[in-house]
């Protein structure tokens, strides 16, 4: 019995429940009921493999007895113990001391901390975090104690602490460029309250100003204070902060920005169609209406709860990106508070105003003792399993100096691999450590990286999982308002465009984002197509894992090309695979252990559906 709970245990530990209290399993039984049988499944409990968990490439499919136990999963277990270990090895060989090329990249390397080996810090980066990952702990624990503290003494409220102190954090990190962070954010928060009488301008100007300052600071970023006006020179050689290149985080601040403003904007408008006054005037003011317009800065947002059983609940995460908060709410202290709230300030999670103005004033109840205990160890796991593949696989390093000659296709693409979980875990490190900075000072964003970057065999599915927090904000700012899967293309065309410039201002960035769209078109026509097959018994073993498949090379080469070996390494590994008898058999068995690893990813998302979640990546 005990060892079945600790089984328990670890396997929640290590689950996507564990990390986001936004996903929990359907407590209601006929949601449940429908999940389980989504998109008209027979619900068959036939012991034949055959009969089975019929899988489609969306992920909507449907969901019957466990195959983990049977002959076929049996198999994959055995291939699983031997090809992951054989992968791990390569990519050692293939980056180590032992390889014929590593005169080439051992410059690169630095004495490391893990039994006296060397280590690849060379990825800039990352390199800057794991630097001052001191500094930004200590940061985060100073701040945590003097905001306690403050509060406590001064007893001001949580919302005017964040919105001094990020106002001096920002100051600290930027020096006197924060006058331009500023500068953007008095213009956009000028642009809704002037025009919020003409939603459809403010959202416009919105939009227009804040795509323009990307631009802006593209071109402009060092553009001397002196220029602007000679009595200003003296900023030019002021103190520019921890942080000189304030332009490379400002990209964060905008999603801020543009979520306030589209937040009051909608806010506003249904105020403004509640008022008495409306239906007689296009000019009405909210302010006319019964209810009161102001208030004392002291009390709490009038929200309308959510009834569960006769009894309220705490709103959930939908309906605190709509919640009614006061229009006093709306107002320049908070909105500096909120772009400038300090965990958050660098890098994310991203989180929407509203439910950033809500969690201050109420504490939700994923934020327990137990929660974060699980989510800081899983942090730590992380970082060590960083520190471990930095001082034993230096891919970075190969990458950086396409150390691979006479290398085997193996060899290459395990280095591409290695490189990809490494550009995962240099992402989800920051933001984990950001999330706890958030979750230790009461407040609870979307995590960032719910699936291991391994665990992806559909394109749709991986962006919905790779960052997505700013997908949650691209999906309510911009998918929705645009016509959402209505006018899916579009949308999409719309999604990436933007996701392309905010990532950086380079037309190969922009043509990336619509060839992403193009990519999407077959598996988005295959899925509504094939869609009737889901019911056949060779649907999952052959027509979705071969999808599947397809999917995971194109990713793997697409990213392997845009961030790990580059033009010169992926066209090697291409050459090497397709004009050699041994890279052609690489192929063949590579594709084999693909379609056993997207076998196992199909499981893996029924099994959560058996316990009532469907995440949709």
């Amino acid at each position: 019995m005990s060892s079945c709970i600790a089984i328990e245990k670890i396997k929640y530990f290590f689950s996507v429940e564990a990390l986001d209290s936004r996903i929990t399993p359907e407590t209601d039984l006929r949601k449940r009921q429908k999940l389980l049988s989504s998109n008209g499944n027979a619900n068959n409990t036939n012991s034949s493999t055959n009969d089975k968990d019929l899988n489609s490439t969306n992920n909507n499919t449907a969901s019957s007895s466990s195959l983990w136990r049977t002959w076929e999963f049996k198999f994959y277990y055995v291939a699983f113990l031997i090809v992951v270990p054989l992968m791990i090895k390569t990519a050692m060989d293939a980056s180590n001391e032992t390889n014929p090329n590593y005169y080439k990249f051992e410059r690169l390397l630095s004495n490391g901390w893990l039994f006296n080996r060397k280590v690849d810090n060379s990825d800039a980066q990352y390199r800057f975090f794991r630097d001052n990952f001191l500094l930004l702990t200590t940061l985060m624990i100073a701040h945590l104690l003097i905001k306690k503290y403050t509060m406590q003494f001064l007893n001001i409220t949580k919302l005017r602490f964040d919105c001094f102190f990020g106002l001096i954090f920002l100051f600290a990190a930027h020096g006197v460029n924060s006058l331009r962070i500023l500068t953007h954010m008095t213009v956009l928060f000028s642009i809704v309250h002037v025009f919020k009488r003409n939603r459809r301008l403010a959202t416009a100007l919105t939009w227009t100003y804040g795509i323009a300052a990307l631009f802006i600071n593209d071109k402009y970023r060092t553009y001397a204070f002196g220029n602007i006006l000679s009595i200003l020179s003296p900023l030019d050689n002021g103190y520019k902060g921890i942080i000189p290149r304030w332009d490379v985080f400002f990209n964060f601040t905008l999603l801020r920005m543009i979520s306030y403003n589209m937040d009051f904007l909608e806010r506003w408008t249904k105020q403004l169609s509640i008022s008495p006054a409306s239906s007689s005037s296009s000019m009405a003011d909210p302010q006319d209406s019964s209810e009161p317009m102001f208030r004392k800065s002291s009390s709490r947002s009038i929200l309308e709860p959510i009834e569960e059983s006769g009894k309220y609940q705490i709103l959930n995460e939908r309906a605190r990106l709509t919640a009614p908060h006061h229009l006093q709410d709306y107002n320049i202290f908070n909105y500096i508070a909120y772009i400038t709230y300090t965990p958050l300030f660098i890098a994310g999670p991203i989180i929407t105003f509203n439910d950033y103005i809500y969690q201050t004033q109420h504490t939700l109840p994923s934020i327990n003792r137990n929660r974060i205990i699980i989510y800081t160890a899983r942090f730590v796991l992380c970082l060590l399993t960083m520190e471990f593949i930095l001082h034993f696989a230096y891919v970075v390093a190969v990458s950086k100096t396409k150390a691979w000659d006479d290398d085997t296709p193996f060899q290459i693409s395990m280095i591409g691999l290695v490189n990809l979980n490494i550009i995962w875990l240099k992402l989800l490190i920051p933001w984990r450590l950001f999330r706890l900075w958030a979750l230790l000072d009461g407040i609870d964003t979307p995590e960032n990286m719910i699936r291991l970057v391994d665990n992806n065999y559909s394109t749709l599915a991986f962006w919905r999982a790779w960052h997505r927090s700013y997908n949650k904000w691209v999906v309510r700012y911009i998918y929705i308002p645009l016509g959402g899967s209505h006018n899916r293309i579009l949308t999409s065309l719309a999604v990436f465009s933007f996701v392309a410039i905010w990532h950086d201002i380079q037309l190969k960035l922009l043509l990336w984002g619509w060839l992403i769209v193009l990519f999407l078109l077959p598996e988005i026509i295959a899925t509504q197509y094939f869609a009737i097959y889901r019911n056949k018994w060779w649907f999952r073993l052959s027509l979705c894992a071969l999808g599947g498949v397809i999917n995971i090379w194109m990713m793997m080469i697409a990213n392997i090309f845009g961030f790990c070996l580059g033009p010169d390494g992926t066209k090697a590994l291409l050459k090497d695979i397709f004009s050699t008898f041994s890279g052609f058999v690489f192929f063949i068995v590579a594709s084999g252990c693909i379609f056993i690893a997207v076998q196992v990813m199909f499981e893996y998302r029924e099994e959560e559906k058996r316990r009532g979640i469907n995440l949709k990546c």
